[in-house]
């Protein structure tokens, strides 16, 4: 994909350690100047994990891939033409899929590309994206967030290159109040600014189920809509659409459709 510059140069797993330790996440932007990521956490990923929990795109020698790959491909060249580098995902409900979908469109990212991508855990009020993937959890966005741990310690590689993942290991109360707060706006920056080859992918709590999502829209370049084949109505997709009509909807997927066998062209 030669349209995609290379990357800075810079290791997304490790930099020159700071002569002082990094500080806990503050509510006041100068405190982002403090970060270092002296090393992220790799965590092996268990195959037969992946597999119940239907991310296919770990190994990208699989040809189930496919129509993830092509998202992929489409997702990059909208967000590029747009100088975007933050994509949140939503859906109308729950168990719309938009989860596995985000974990591999983030592995498909990062195996195929010369970006490196995050993936972080919005979704306050029922996070999937550690349990999806098989991640222990014992520092998470949760710490963060509660000025117990660095970003650095809570960072995660699951053994793929030039990807990271910001898992939220419990639900955390009052998540629209924390989501609107000066703390998460200066976390999404800094996720943001550290590499200039990242784009960061965030799962984000449904749509309709809470103002939870809605409330966080505002502060990111782009959103992707995913749809459920029988289980979202045409007018959870028209309330959604109301209330994307301020966000840069770079497109919606439908999830769970049966798909007619087909050849390769």
């Amino acid at each position: 994909m030669d349209r995609h510059p290379q990357s800075s140069g810079k290791n997304i797993h490790q930099v020159s350690p700071s002569t002082t330790p990094a500080a806990p996440l503050q509510d006041k932007p100068e405190a982002l100047g403090q970060f270092d990521y002296v090393q992220t956490k790799v965590v092996p990923l268990r195959a037969e994990h992946l597999e119940r929990n239907r991310i296919v795109s770990f190994n990208k020698n699989s040809n189930m891939n496919g129509p993830i790959d092509l998202l992929r491909t489409q997702v990059l060249q909208a967000m590029e033409e747009n100088g975007w580098r933050t994509l949140a995902i939503t859906s109308p409900t729950p168990e719309a899929g938009k989860t596995v979908l985000a974990v591999n469109l983030a592995m498909s990212i990062a195996h195929h590309t010369t970006k490196t991508a995050l993936l972080a855990d919005f979704d306050l009020r029922r996070p999937r994206v550690g349990a999806t993937l098989g991640l222990p959890m014992d520092k998470a966005l949760n710490e963060l967030l509660s000025e117990k741990a660095w970003l650095e310690e809570v960072l995660v590689n699951p053994t793929l290159p030039r990807f990271v993942v910001l898992p939220t290991r419990e639900p955390i109360p009052m998540s629209t109040e924390v989501l609107s707060s000066p703390k998460v706006s200066h976390l999404i920056t800094e996720l943001r600014d550290r590499y200039d080859s990242r784009i960061c992918i965030f799962d984000l709590p449904p749509l309709l189920s809470s103002d939870d999502a809605i409330t966080v829209l505002p502060k990111f370049d782009c959103v992707l809509l995913v749809v459920a084949n029988g289980v979202n109505s045409k007018k959870d997709i028209e309330d959604c659409l109301y209330h994307l009509a301020g966000a840069n909807l770079i497109g919606a997927v439908l999830n769970k459709a049966d798909e007619q066998p087909r050849t390769y062209y």
